[in-house]
């Protein structure tokens, strides 16, 4: 096999892995790594952050180990402009961003397939633990759940188009992760024992309220009332961008049951709160919506619906509204549906397709 491909190093013990074992199998690598954001002047160069200069150099030191060409991309404005304006904007709208998917879609997969055009590779191959498949019967590629369910990253990658899906090789689908560390240190490499990034990338210490403080006027940030669901003041908040649906802590209300952030009202500039079973709802629409297979059934079908990363995905019938707008019902009521997240619906292990969070019905 002479095939060559592009390989997105982070830095990680997963991407690096991924290299290791493509080479192996006689495809032509070359590594690539993205310079995304200046962590020594906004956030400090944390370890649980990923692509930062310390990342690129350890990607750097497996690629030498692996004898495969490594380059750097200075990808600075395009993430700031994809990525972290995005994420700010979707906080002062009151929705609550996943910037990981763009950062997958737009720089991961976007740029990248382009760049590997033009070094002559057939293939951009990244360490999530996922797998491509093509389904037979209509002959389109999707989105397969990771073997390591602890791990199963195809949650980030629904909105991927056909095209991109068809160039795209994802070796770790078939493993778990300790059988990538175990690789990794078999292959000799520095990251074998390196530990995982956290959280945000750009935000490492979690703060999310102080980044948007930073990067923000002031003036954009107001002050408002917090209502109970009665609609009774019972207090004022900093700012609609410092709160997220299913939020506890930080409200600043004293109460003899925990209050939940459950609704922002961005049109009055207020934020409601509830107890907890507040929080509950069944239905709600999922706009922009990627079909990776194109379901048959025009009135509605059910499927397995995911509202965030590490929610448990949970039985609904979505029924379609128009080419990229469905509804999404339920079987049971689930915690803390929110605009802004991504909703991804799957059929056994097969990614259907997914879209964002748009209005959720409050009754």
């Amino acid at each position: 096999m002479n095939d060559r491909i592009v390989i997105a190093m982070s830095g990680g013990v997963d991407s690096s892995a991924t290299a290791a074992i493509l080479k192996e199998r006689g495809y032509d690598v070359i590594g690539i790594a993205m310079h995304i954001w200046n962590y020594s002047e906004k956030t400090g160069d944390s370890p649980g952050s990923c692509c930062s200069m310390r990342d690129i150099a350890d990607a750097r030191g497996v690629a030498e180990r692996l004898k495969m060409p490594f380059y750097v991309l200075n990808l600075k404005n395009e993430f700031k402009k994809e990525v972290i304006d995005y994420f700010i904007s979707e906080y002062m709208i009151g929705r609550t961003p996943n910037p990981c998917v763009l950062c997958n879609q737009k720089l991961k997969f976007d740029i990248l397939m382009k760049r590997s055009s033009e070094l002559n590779a057939s293939f951009v191959a990244t360490g999530h633990y996922a797998e491509v498949v093509k389904d037979n019967k209509s002959m389109r590629y999707t989105i397969k759940r990771g073997m390591d369910k602890r791990k199963d990253q195809s949650y980030f990658l629904f909105n991927l188009t056909q095209d991109q899906l068809k160039r795209i090789i994802l070796p770790l689908g078939k493993y778990l992760k300790s059988e990538v560390r175990e690789l990794a240190r078999t292959f000799g490499l520095k990251t074998s024992e390196k530990t995982e990034s956290q959280d945000i990338c750009f935000i490492p210490d979690n703060n999310y309220p102080s980044f948007i403080q930073k990067m923000v006027d002031k003036k954009r940030i107001v002050e408002g009332e917090i209502v109970n669901t009665d609609g009774k003041v019972i207090g004022h908040h900093r700012g609609i961008p410092f709160y997220t649906i299913g939020q506890r802590k930080g409200i600043g209300i004293s109460s003899d049951k925990p209050l939940y952030v459950i609704r922002l009202d961005t049109i009055n500039n207020r934020i409601v709160v509830g107890e907890e079973n507040n929080l509950e709802k069944r239905e709600f629409y999922v706009e922009d919506v990627n079909w990776c297979l194109i379901p048959s059934e025009k009135d509605g079908f059910d499927a397995a619906v995911q509202i965030r990363y590490r929610h448990s995905p949970a039985e609904a019938t979505i029924i379609p509204i128009g080419k990229d707008k469905v509804k999404v019902e339920f079987k049971k009521a689930q915690r803390a549906i929110t605009p802004g997240q991504a909703a991804v619906f799957y059929q056994g292990d097969l990614l259907i397709g997914g879209g964002w969070i748009a209005n959720i019905k409050y009754q």
